[in-house]
């Protein structure tokens, strides 16, 4: 996969976004990144640090309480409408679907017929190590095969832009480890642009190309690191030095926020 190209002009950029609830708890504050084509960019911080909240901002779940979230091709504030994959944290399949008619979902609601897109389905399943799988229905399947299930129906429609909100958080660390792997190899075949929301120092350095690192209360950006380690990124890359030193950077910055968040821990 190519280095992203972070000269041009982001494709996505938040420009102090603010997000208050009830008019008294301020879930993010004064936000301000830009997304690139081909970025892989994690947010990382403590619960509570404005990740999710940024990412229903960004996929127009909710609205900011002030700033604005520019898309370039509009250069207008989202409303929801842009080209967007969501991966929760949770792979919320309908129970009683096939594989392939949950990965036809987005689609359908769409009103195109499967039979129309039959082949982006089997191709994307393939992309994500589930053909053979089609007829399958969930409760067949073991947890990461259900979380591809998801990645599977945010990326059949070939987004611009997916988000990814902790997918991987609930599963055991070899098979998160697998579906990290994975993933890297499922955007370079798709070529799309992802933030992905992680409390994993170590997730969040193998997998992207920028860590921006959060705090709490209020809800706000501390800092960004470059990881400009090469792609394709292997196992190998997670025993190397360069890994290492990333992740104590990514850890030292992260600690920095934990403090600057409870201070009398400290």
């Amino acid at each position: 996969m190519p280095e992203p190209e972070n000269t041009s002009s982001p494709i996505l950029s938040l420009r102090h976004v603010g997000k208050v609830f009830g008019g008294t708890v301020t879930a993010l504050d004064d936000m301000s990144l830009d997304i690139h084509n081909g970025d892989f960019v994690s947010l990382l911080g403590p619960s509570g640090c404005g990740k999710s909240t940024a990412l229903r901002l960004i996929a127009g779940l909710m609205r900011p309480t002030s700033g604005r979230i520019v898309w370039s091709d509009t250069g207008q504030k989202s409303t929801g409408g842009q080209d967007l994959g969501v991966v929760f944290q949770e792979p919320t399949l309908m129970p009683w679907a096939t594989v392939e008619d949950n990965v036809w979902l987005p689609m359908r609601l769409s009103n195109i017929k499967k039979a129309d897109v039959k082949t982006k389905i089997d191709e994307i399943l393939d992309v994500v190590g589930l053909a053979g799988f089609e007829k399958s229905y969930p409760r067949e399947l073991s947890g990461g095969m259900k979380m591809r299930v998801s990645i599977a129906r945010a990326m059949v429609t070939r987004p611009k832009l997916i988000l990814m909100d902790e997918p991987f958080a609930a599963l055991d660390e070899i098979t998160r480890f697998k579906l990290n792997n994975d993933l890297l190899e499922m955007q370079a075949r798709i070529g799309c642009t992802v933030i992905f929301v992680t409390h994993s120092v170590f997730e969040s350095v193998f997998l992207s190309n920028r860590v921006v690192v959060m705090a709490a209360r209020p809800g706000r950006v501390v800092k960004e690191l470059k990881v400009d380690a090469p792609y394709p990124r292997h196992e190998d890359f997670r025993t190397s030095p360069e890994y290492s030193a990333h992740c104590r950077a990514a850890s030292d910055a992260l600690h920095g926020a934990i403090m600057d968040t409870n201070p009398e821990a400290a």
